[in-house]
């Protein structure tokens, strides 16, 4: 019995004495939740898995990655929430998006990551003033130039400022295009992947101007437009489809590849934005021979114009989703914008983000954003991210698009004026009763 004893006081002993060492080398906190991310942008799905991926290396938190197709976001967003395991991480934005998503919302204020941003220029709010998405990186958008071949068709890299000189250019380089061996203008395509290029970004010029004329219309959604620059637009579109190689009777076909046709050499203008950085380096080009220019479409004083810069990149996490999920999903948008190896993986396909600790920008397209606004030259905000009902919006337009090329007629250009201008009028009523 003694014996017996005396062997169990040894195991008691044995175990007091790791336990005591456990305590110097306390095991990590166990996490618990999960993130669902439900991406807004197909270029960045191979960059984000990456992320997901080394979060969950490191914490053991499941992260997953779910990229919707171009042109489908909204539908998948709709689809996704309806299901069983909701999206935590989803994309917000606008304000016609907070007036549709608002109540799934959780409030950000005072959070972390809300804490982390290094300016107030990308929060969303709703009636209430909850803040309900803030935006995760920033962008711009123009015409792309490689100023290489532009170089080669004999102009100077800086010779376009307007309208006229883009123009001037444009004609040229498409009427000797055998003999140089590239157009002046990518395909202008009009299926899903590519109508967004001149439905949701070309179309801004309109709405800038407008906001412009009348500030205090443009401090919400305005119920109605001017069209008062309609016909600046048709002049840049009808410049774009008609310097190009492609025949604009085929664009409603779709199925082109604007992208591969500027990395190949094969035209000098690419209608697009600074998120294309990353996929251009990748396909060989050079960021030394490409730069950004405004929307030139002859409004006066325009050679102050600078590129349009916004976003509509905004997170939101899911009010609906489980406690551990909420504050799981929080930690992780605070990791990839604090970590120094995954910010600069973000940073890298996202072109930069407004975020106090994360990496630099390397992107060349927001490094000329930037020097246009420190010339002096004014910033084109994303009117744009007004547009109501967008994809019943962008489709009507597209249509009337799709008419207009294969008839470019004043009176089928009237259906394109009707499509953006009354449009507008028609799906604000419908989201505003």
């Amino acid at each position: 019995m003694k014996k017996t004893l005396a062997i169990l006081l040894a195991l008691v002993m044995v175990v007091t004495l790791f336990a005591g060492c456990n305590n110097n080398n306390p095991a990590p906190e166990t996490k618990t939740g999960s993130v669902f991310w439900l991406n807004f942008k197909p270029e960045s799905d191979e960059a984000l898995k990456k992320l997901a991926a080394m979060y969950t290396e490191e914490t053991g938190v499941p992260v997953e990655i779910l990229t919707a197709a171009s042109g489908t976001y909204n539908e998948t967003l709709t689809a996704e929430m309806d299901k069983s395991n909701p999206p935590t991480l989803f994309v917000v934005g606008n304000q016609a998006a907070v007036s549709t998503w608002g109540e799934y919302c959780y409030d950000l204020t005072g959070t972390d990551i809300a804490n982390e941003l290094n300016t107030d220029a990308y929060m969303l709010y709703d009636e209430n003033g909850k803040l309900c998405s803030i935006g995760y990186c920033y962008e711009c958008y123009g015409i792309i130039v490689n100023t290489k071949l532009l170089q080669e068709a004999g102009y100077a890299a800086d010779y376009i400022t307007n309208f006229a000189t883009l123009k001037e250019v444009a004609e040229d380089v498409h009427a000797r295009a055998n003999e140089l061996g590239f157009d002046a203008f990518t395909s202008s395509g009009m299926d899903g992947s590519s109508s967004w290029r001149f439905t949701g970004h070309l179309i801004n010029l309109e709405y800038y101007y407008e906001s412009v004329d009348n500030p205090e219309a443009w401090k919400s959604c305005p119920a109605e437009l001017t069209g008062a620059y309609m016909d600046n637009y048709r002049a840049l579109y009808d410049l774009m489809v008609v310097n190009s190689a492609t025949d604009r009777t085929a664009l409603a076909n779709g199925g082109f590849d604007a992208g591969a046709e500027f990395a190949d050499g094969k035209a000098l203008f690419y209608v697009n934005g600074s998120w294309e950085a990353s996929g251009l380096a990748d396909k060989g080009m050079n960021a030394d021979d490409l730069a950004m220019i405004p929307y030139y479409c002859g409004v006066e004083g325009e050679e102050k114009a600078g590129l349009n810069c916004g976003t509509e990149n905004y997170w939101a996490v899911n009010a609906e989703a489980s406690e551990e999920n909420i504050k799981a999903t929080l930690d992780f948008m605070k990791w990839v914008v604090t970590d120094p190896e995954a910010s600069r993986i973000a940073v890298d396909t996202f072109g930069v983000m407004p975020y106090k600790s994360a990496a630099e920008s390397t992107n060349a397209f927001l490094a000329d954003a930037n020097d246009y606004l420190a010339n002096g030259c004014y910033n084109m905000w994303w009117a744009t991210n007004y547009q109501p009902n967008v994809d019943a919006y962008r489709a009507a337009v597209v249509s009337a698009l799709n008419t207009y090329n294969a008839d470019p007629t004043d009176a089928n250009w009237a259906t394109v004026v009707t499509a953006f201008i009354d449009g507008w009028s028609v799906q604000y009523k419908a989201a505003n009763g």
